[in-house]
């Protein structure tokens, strides 16, 4: 406070300008149009900007999978030694075979040059590899860094939160102003992934005691918000002080939530300055000739960590996102093969799948849309999320929004 005193600078008319505005825009807009929902809907509702633009997200995804039509399509996956690992059909003849990704939204494919196999011709098929004989045909090997993410900035805590400790954004953000308030964390409304150099000093010598030097960076690192309107009025939220007490240090003064919490900020600001976690990633195609002369190509995806760095204080996760099941995202070893090796199969699977609709939304990937699309701030993120609920213009399925029929009217 004092070196702001010391330190004044002249009052940024624009921004003044801009929130008389929104202020100004509020009125102009919400309160013309509130009447006009209590006379053709309801009374007592009220149109917000950000409320109104979250619920018509929730709406539009819900129109979508209304829409939606389910495509069939079977795949086989063989196993194979040694190292008993899987390895999944690619291509019969040359021709690719259709995944999910192959099909529109109606059912329909995307693209003409695929086989698109049935359970009829997968079965078929299976029958006509039993006696096969495989060859390794291509071996790719590469290597590969994943870089630490930033510090939590209120929308990614909430992401995190959900998908690590499957909570929703008002106890999220419940937790982390009781860890605010008791002096543990930093502002925990903000939209600032930057941390202040006595934060990055602390982080870099925290990481360095705790898995030697080896997983430190030279340089420390240095991130900036996507968000083209972020204020960036706070830091990041991380641990409080110009030293982080680690997790075991706090446990006995912590409820069993907010040290989950605190555990969660103090990893993701340590590995936020640690190095680059290596990984080795490797793609085999095995390539054998049916009964009937056709070539069926299969490929294994396995990648293996060479140096953990980052990975070593926070595991890295897809948070809440079910759909990045693919096969190459999975951590797996492969044994060590050559081009032109013969390999043994030891049995078939044929396994038929449907196309899903797109996903509803959560509250953290609802979150993660309206920051996207520059909706509302870091402290009315929460708020909205109970405000479409409260409201009853969304329900929840598990963590899924599911819009009401006021929601559509």
């Amino acid at each position: 406070i004092q070196k702001a005193v010391t330190d004044t600078r002249d009052l940024d008319y624009h921004l003044i300008d801009a929130q008389e505005t929104r202020r100004v825009l509020d009125r102009l807009y919400g309160y013309r149009l509130s009447p006009v929902l209590w006379k053709k809907v309801m009374p007592r509702i009220s149109a917000g900007r950000v409320q109104s633009v979250a619920t018509r997200l929730i709406v539009e995804r819900e129109r979508e999978r209304i829409a939606f039509r389910s495509a069939s399509y079977w795949d086989i996956q063989g196993t194979f030694d040694p190292g008993a690992f899987t390895a999944t059909l690619v291509a019969v003849d040359g021709v690719r075979v259709a995944t999910g990704k192959d099909f529109d939204s109606l059912a329909q494919l995307t693209e003409k040059a695929v086989t698109h196999l049935d359970e009829a011709q997968a079965t078929s098929l299976c029958s006509a590899l039993s006696n096969a004989s495989f060859a390794i045909r291509k071996v790719d090997e590469k290597a590969y860094t994943n870089r630490p993410k930033a510090p939590f900035m209120t929308s990614t805590l909430q992401q995190a939160a959900s998908g690590r400790l499957k909570w929703g954004a008002q106890r999220t953000m419940r937790v982390a102003q009781s860890l605010y308030e008791r002096g543990y964390i930093t502002y925990m409304r903000t939209d600032s992934v930057n941390l202040g150099q006595s934060a990055i000093q602390t982080a870099r010598e925290t990481a360095t005691s705790l898995y030697g030097p080896e997983y430190v960076p030279s340089q420390p690192r240095v991130y900036e918000s996507k968000s083209k309107n972020a204020q960036e009025a706070h830091e990041a939220i991380r641990p409080a002080g110009d030293h982080f007490r680690t997790p075991g240090e706090l446990a006995p003064e912590l409820s069993r939530d907010e040290f989950a919490l605190y555990d969660l900020i103090w990893k993701r600001t340590v590995a936020s300055q640690m190095s680059d976690a290596k990984k080795q990633q490797m793609r085999v195609d095995f390539s054998a000739k049916t009964l009937d002369d056709k070539e069926a190509i299969f490929r294994a995806n396995g990648s293996v960590i060479i140096f953990p760095g980052f990975l070593a204080a926070y595991e890295d996760i897809e948070e809440d996102n079910k759909e990045s099941s693919d096969e190459e995202k999975v951590d797996k070893k492969l044994p060590p093969m050559k081009q032109g090796d013969t390999i043994n199969v030891t049995q078939y699977t044929c396994e038929g799948h449907d196309t899903k609709p797109p996903a509803r939304y959560t509250e953290p990937t609802l979150v993660k849309k309206l920051e996207e699309l520059g909706i509302g701030r870091p402290s009315t993120f929460a708020s909205i999320m109970s405000t479409i609920q409260d409201r009853g213009y969304v329900t929840k399925r598990g963590r899924a929004l599911v819009p009401t029929f006021l929601a559509f009217s």
